[in-house]
């Protein structure tokens, strides 16, 4: 008799705990749940929907059609088209490059021990980064103002250079765009560098002083390859933040509508959509896009991760 209470009442406990790491689960899914449906309505829906549009011809408002590839040959002969293409990918280079090597060399200066007010440095360098985009732009757009009475305009008519229209010509959009860019995400790069070089032990700096190693040295074959998982990270988050360019132009262009010498492909698809209303050649566009940002991507893992391999090797 007392056996078989013994295993009720064990059976009983093996269905309690059962029970009890059920609703567990369930309360830990319910926790999660509304950020994964709030994704899958905001971002997977949109972007399948965007696929699906890409091959109809609808103004936002009437009755979809069939469109085909139509709206692709709409974009492939639009000569607009292609200089969004070049226009973001010139600035894409221009910005990232002297930005990223201008992180590096920051996070150096503020893992040295020889500086003081570490942290008033590094919360400084960071805050472009926290701060609003649209209030960036338009200090910038005011900096950057065609009149003469503008702040670049000024230093420049005293160096004695004439005044520049930043807004209207081919490059003066493209240099006020990227030094934009640059001072607004050159901290964020710092950052993670600095973070990466924290990282690294002083055993590795101790050991090459005592083998006789400069400081060169030690940057060349210590610091810089164990960057390396940082340097890959910034690179690629700053490429696909370079051809996802959007918010800076559109500001700096607003009062001279979307110039051609400074409209990127994110401004192109925006114009269509919702100055045009034609929201089938947009997602055309946005398909046009994401095949873009897959290879650039997949080629730049592919190169810094051949370039890592053969480092390893030499």
């Amino acid at each position: 008799m007392s056996e078989l209470v013994t295993q009720r009442q064990s059976g009983l406990q093996k269905k309690y705990r059962f029970t009890e790491a059920k609703r567990n689960a369930i309360s830990g899914y319910l926790y999660i749940a509304p950020f994964f449906i709030l994704f899958a309505i905001f971002d997977i829906f949109p972007m399948f929907f965007s696929f699906y549009l890409g091959f109809q011809k609808w103004n936002g408002l009437g009755e979809m059609k069939f469109y085909g590839l139509r709206n692709f040959e709409l974009i492939f002969t639009d000569p607009i088209f292609w200089e969004s293409i070049w226009n973001t990918f010139i600035i894409g280079i221009i910005s990232t490059v002297p930005q990223l090597i201008m992180a590096i060399i920051l996070a150096f200066v503020l893992n040295s021990r020889l500086l003081r007010f570490k942290n008033f440095f590094r919360v400084s360098y960071f805050l472009p980064y926290i701060t609003s985009v649209v209030a960036v732009t338009l200090i910038f757009k005011i900096i950057f103002s065609n009149h003469e009475t503008g702040l670049v305009n000024i230093l420049l008519n005293y160096l004695g250079f004439k005044s520049i229209s930043w807004t209207t010509s081919y490059w003066g959009i493209k240099v006020a765009i990227t030094i934009m860019i640059i001072w607004r995400w050159v901290g964020f790069n710092t950052i993670i560098y600095l973070a990466g070089l924290q990282s690294i032990p002083n055993e590795l700096y101790e050991a090459a002083t005592i083998d006789g190693a400069s400081q060169v040295q030690q940057l060349r074959h210590i610091s810089i390859p164990l960057l390396r998982p940082a340097i890959t990270f910034t690179v690629f988050t700053s490429t696909i933040g370079s051809l996802q360019l959007f918010t800076e132009p559109l500001i700096f262009l607003t009062k001279n509508s979307i110039r051609q010498e400074g409209i990127t492909m994110v401004l192109y698809l925006y114009r269509d959509a919702f100055e045009r209303s034609n929201f089938g050649k947009a997602s055309a566009t946005s398909i046009v896009l994401f095949l873009i940002i897959v290879i650039v991507a997949s080629l730049n893992y592919y190169l810094s991760n051949t370039i890592g391999t053969r480092k390893r090797r030499d």
